[in-house]
């Protein structure tokens, strides 16, 4: 079987995400697009089996990790890599051939939390039967929280930004009742559609620009607060997302990659699992500060409403 498969450019395109981890970027991508590629164009493979064989990946490097023994973890931790980038090619290769399914990003979800779990207890039970380290106990529940902890967060904070969207759509058509046709962009969305764009430099000009092409447009900037206080990291952000690095640089990836990969491979699970999981707590933190500032950014944009003044929002 061969599908009409576009060129590896145009897959990059199709598959790729505009902003991704930089794990996933520099040392996933690389791989896994060329073979989501061959994937699509001569097998019949499903993202759903992708899936199951990356989770099956995952249990046979915790059965190495729990070996014990560095040789092993070498072993472990080579495929556990080898799981992640299957389970990068699922989504891809959904994306490309329009196999996508609702069930499938459950499975994914579902898959995910549970491979990182029983890793987790395989390499931390394998490195207490080594070294009898009951600190290793207690890092394996470590780990299992952390990754919990971090999808709870995001979703939280997903849902309240989903909310504090909603509420300004709201608000806007209840105060422009005699403006319907009046629409709503945020900021936020035109510059992810633009991840080029030089965040302070450029936000004035990608509002403009959305306001031009759309005059009857309202853009609302949820996140002016946090780019006056913080103008030398918007700078880094603009160079990381013009390279498609997303700048939540350790993210639930990186921190698995510590523990699963850098950890085994310099045979050092402890001190990698425990700066892993410091600098994962420190970047969610941010995160929640980053929110906090929107909150406030939220109420001015509802107070802009009520008093008329619509340019306060933008």
């Amino acid at each position: 079987m061969r599908r009409d498969i576009p060129d590896l450019a145009e897959v990059r395109r199709v598959t790729q995400k505009k902003r991704d981890a930089w794990w996933t970027v520099l040392l996933v991508d690389p791989v896994a697009t060329p073979l989501v590629r061959l994937t699509a164009k001569y097998t019949r493979i499903t993202p759903n089996q992708l899936t199951w064989g990356a989770f099956l990946l995952g249990l046979v490097s915790a059965a190495f990790f729990a070996l014990g023994d560095w040789r092993w973890l070498i072993a472990g931790a080579v495929v556990y890599h080898l799981s992640f980038i299957l389970d990068c090619m699922d989504g891809k290769v959904a994306r490309l051939t329009g196999q996508g399914s609702v069930f499938g990003a459950w499975l994914d979800f579902v898959f995910d939390r549970v491979r990182v779990a029983v890793c987790g207890v395989a390499l931390m039970a394998g490195q207490y039967e080594r070294t009898g380290d009951a600190l290793y106990i207690w890092l394996a529940a470590a780990v299992i929280g952390l990754d919990t902890l971090r999808y709870i967060n995001s979703l939280e904070i997903f849902k309240i930004r989903h909310t504090m969207r909603k509420q300004i759509k709201s608000r806007l058509r209840a105060a422009r009742r005699a403006d319907n046709d009046r629409e709503l962009a945020f900021m936020e969305d035109l510059l992810r559609e633009n991840p080029e764009a030089d965040i302070e430099q450029d936000a004035r000009t990608v509002a403009a620009e959305a306001t031009q092409a759309a005059p009857q447009t309202q853009v609302v900037d949820l996140h002016q607060e946090f780019r006056r206080r913080f103008p030398a990291y918007l700078r880094v952000r603009s160079f990381l997302l013009r390279h498609r690095v997303r700048p939540h640089l350790i993210s639930g990836i990186e921190f698995q990659m510590g523990v699963f990969m850098v950890g085994p491979l310099l045979d050092s699970v402890m001190a990698a699992t425990i700066v892993s999981g410091a600098l994962l707590i420190v970047f969610e933190l941010a995160i929640i500060y980053k929110l906090l500032l929107s909150t406030r950014d939220f109420t001015r944009t509802l107070a802009s409403f009520d008093r008329g003044d619509m340019t306060e929002a933008a």
